[in-house]
Order: structure tokens, then sequence, then C-alpha cells
């Protein structure tokens, strides 16, 4: 079965606007139930949310659905991602819910589901709750004595902040450290102010006054440079930026220098490695990971398995083949030994915890590797099937054998945007810079251009 609604970490739109309406996320719910409700047991679902204005929309829609297919919902307000997922399992609950576009502006919101182990859902899963949605489900709609019951969590942000701080070395604090913490005005503004403030830091604080409507917005780790400006302003030791859903984190060091999850795994990696915590003899990463990181890895004798780009086939690869630790470039951090899905807090803590181990400068500790020069270029309102045409191909085979192992070329469609991404790294940016207008210029014939409505999504 295809996919179409699902693409690589949930169901996400425009909000209002389908799939993002309250009418589809009924029917979602009510999907979702009909594939996980195993057993005679009562079943029960656990509901987070960011902060934006339209989680009051999707929120309601979704419970209806469970409520109307005979599963209890538990309401946790709003909570990072990885709270959900550890909720999830700790409730021993069928389904996890996360109403989150992640580190999408306002305007878009969406759905992503965790199984009752805490995982996110197999593509397989996820095709099948598809094709459930299309189907008339009244005939599995619960008996008016069996509906569902819900209730809002009070507790749910107190244990996820213990939680978290578990991750943390026993008997180590962050006292002496200066840290600026940019919750992106998302899930996170409440829960890592507290949990920095509880283990010693002195900190300083950005986005954690959400209004709905500010999520993202200029800050958290899309858009860094307030952190990074605030290190610099305040002296700070290190700078930590979130984003919206707080399942990503982009560090900066007291230079005001950024710190990506490439540099991050480096480091995770290394001290792992020495303590015998690592698992695997190596990370998993995705395709978009610098050649240098891999290089390093190879260096210390770990090998880097790269996936398609998706944390959750980060986390597949991590279970499938023994390994505990992986991420993406963009600060996703999957930490297998705490955690089913990417922590930004968590990651954040374990980094820390090798700052504050190291007594080193962050600017020293956090400068793992060289990352090869690195482009991306979006391409909008290129049809997808325009990869596969024979003058594309070609242009990207050109440059592959031009580059040989010194650098490296992906080209693929996003799997939450209407474009195709070009990625080039090559050790020079006159060489990097041609070969991305190449494969631009091949990809822009108007023959496989999108109608202008679809390439404005």
């Amino acid at each position: 079965m295809n996919r179409t609604l699902f693409g690589t970490d949930g169901i996400r739109g425009l909000a209002n606007v389908p799939p993002m309406t309250a009418d589809i996320a009924t029917k979602v719910a009510m999907a979702a139930a009909r594939q996980l409700q195993n057993g005679a047991h009562r079943h029960l679902v656990v509901i987070g949310k960011d902060t934006r204005l339209s989680g009051y929309l999707l929120e309601p829609a979704l419970t209806a659905g469970f409520i109307a297919m005979g599963m209890d919902v538990v309401m946790t307000g709003p909570l990072p991602t990885p709270a959900v997922a550890k909720l999830v399992r700790s409730m021993r609950a069928d389904l996890g819910v996360m109403i989150s576009a992640s580190h999408n502006p306002y305007q878009d919101n969406g759905i992503k589901l965790f199984g009752p182990d805490g995982f996110k859902l197999s593509d397989a899963t996820e095709a099948a709750i598809e094709a459930d949605i299309a189907r008339d489900l009244s005939a599995h709609y619960a008996a008016p004595d069996r509906l569902g019951r819900a209730r809002r969590m009070e507790d749910g942000l107190g244990r996820y902040i213990e939680n978290v701080k578990l991750s943390f070395p026993r008997g180590l604090r962050l006292d002496g450290l200066k840290i600026v913490i940019d919750c992106a005005h998302g899930a996170a503004y409440k829960a890592a102010p507290t949990v920095l403030w509880e283990l010693g830091a002195e900190i300083v604080t950005l986005g954690t006054s959400p209004n709905g409507l500010n999520i993202n917005d200029s800050c958290g780790a899309t858009a860094p440079q307030a952190m990074q400006a605030a290190v610099r302003e305040h002296g700070a030791d290190i700078g930590i930026a979130l984003d919206g859903d707080a399942d990503r984190v982009i560090m900066a060091d007291e230079t005001g220098q950024l710190i990506d999850g490439d540099q991050i795994l480096a480091l995770l990696a290394g001290e792992w490695q020495q303590r015998g915590l690592l698992k695997g003899d190596g990370i998993v990463t995705t395709v978009m990971s610098n050649l240098g990181l891999e290089r390093c890895l190879a260096a210390r004798g770990l090998t880097l398995c790269r996936t398609q780009v998706g944390d959750r086939y980060v986390v597949e690869h991590m279970r499938m083949h023994g390994y505990n630790l992986g991420g993406e470039q963009s600060g996703h951090i999957v930490l297998g030994d705490h955690g089913t899905t990417g922590d930004g807090l968590a990651a954040a803590l374990q980094a820390l915890a090798a700052l504050v181990q190291s007594g080193k400068p962050a600017s020293t500790v956090f400068s793992q590797f060289t990352p090869v020069p690195q482009k991306l270029k979006n391409i909008r309102g290129v049809a997808k099937s325009a990869l596969a045409r024979t003058d594309v191909q070609a242009a990207i085979r050109s440059a592959e054998d031009e580059l040989g192992t010194s650098g490296r070329v992906l080209v693929r469609a996003s799997g939450t945007e209407a474009l195709i991404r070009i990625m080039v790294e090559a050790e020079d940016m006159a060489t990097l810079d041609r070969m991305i207008a190449r494969i631009a210029d091949s990809l822009q014939v108007q023959t496989d251009r999108l109608p202008a409505t679809a390439a404005a999504v």
C-alpha cells in the first residue's frame, strides 16, 4: 500500500486546509484507533501538542474520533514530542499523538503517531491507516455504553522533567555555566529552562512566551541568530536552540559559532566510545550528514551508517542493527538508551555533560572535525517525476563522476514540501556552485513544473 497523506514525519499541512482540518483529523483518529486497538483491555491514547493556535482545532477533533471508537483519551497540553513518546510507554497506552508541525511556522500543523512501544509507526502501518481513512468505519463505532472518556493530565510536564534529568550523569551539575536557552516559543518553553536551572546553570531565556502565533518565528533551531547574539551579548558559555516541538537541537559555542547535529553526534560518539557505552561500533545518520563526520568517525575506527532523510528511518536502522546513537545534521539526536525518538533537551544535556567534564571552552570541545563545504538549494514547483528524466540523471552522474570520493551529490524530493532539494559537498566552493547550477538548470525545464497552485504549497 502507498502513502499519500503521510510524509517523512507524519501528516503535515496548512492549518484548517486539507489535510489539516477537523474533519480529516477525526477520520485519522478513527482509522488509527481501528489499526492499533489490540486486545480486550480498555484502550487508551495520549495526545500532546505544541503551542500553535490550531492545536485547539485539532485536539478536540482527534479526541472525538478516538472516543467514537471506544478509546479513552488523555490530553497533556503543550509538551515536547519526546515527552509524548515516553508517556505512551509509561502509561501502557495503545497509541500516542503529537499535534505539531515541528520547525514550521504557526500557520502549519501536523499529526505524528506513536505506537504502544513509543516508536513512530512504520510505513506499512501508516499506509493501512490511510486506507481506512477512505473507508466507511461506522460499523466499528463504539456502542453508547462503550464510548471512550477524556481527561486532562496535570503532571505530564513534571514527569518529563524528571525523566530527562535522569539521562544526565549522576553526581554531575551545571554550576558555573551560563547558558542561553531558546525554546522557539514552542513545546519546551517551560521544561527546558526548568531542567537547566534545577541542574545548577545560570540561564538566559529566549522564546519562552508563546501566544499561538509566534512559534519558530525568528527563533529556535531553524533561526538561531537570536540565540547566537545572546550568547555573545551575555558572555554565555554556550547556547541551546530547540525547535517548536523540541525534538531537535542546535547549539552555539561561547563565540556564537553554530554547532550542528553532526558536531554533536561526533562529540557524543567519541565520549560514549571512550566510556564503553557506544553500541554497534558506530552511529546512524542520514544522507544529509557531512562527509567530514564520516571521515572523523572512520579515523576513530567507527562506522557511519546512512539512511534516507527522517529521524524515523534513523531509529528503524538503529533498532534493526543494534546501534544506540543516531541523528541528523539538522539536530534530531536519538539517544537509544534514553528514548525512542529525537529529544533536543536530552541531547543537549549529554553534550553539556561532556563540556563540564572536559573543563574546556565549548569552542574546543565541539570542534570535532572540519566540515567539507556543503550547500543546499531548493527548487520549488518541480514535480518529483523530473528526477527520473534522462537529462537530470545525466547531470547528477556527471557531478558524481567529477567529484569521485572527494565529495557527494544528493538530489531528492522533499517529504514535507513541494520542492526538490539539491545538496552538494565539494572541497572548494567554485566546484560546489558549478555543480549545483548544472543540476538546477536540468531540473528547471518548464515541462516538469507543477501548476502554480501546487507550487505554492
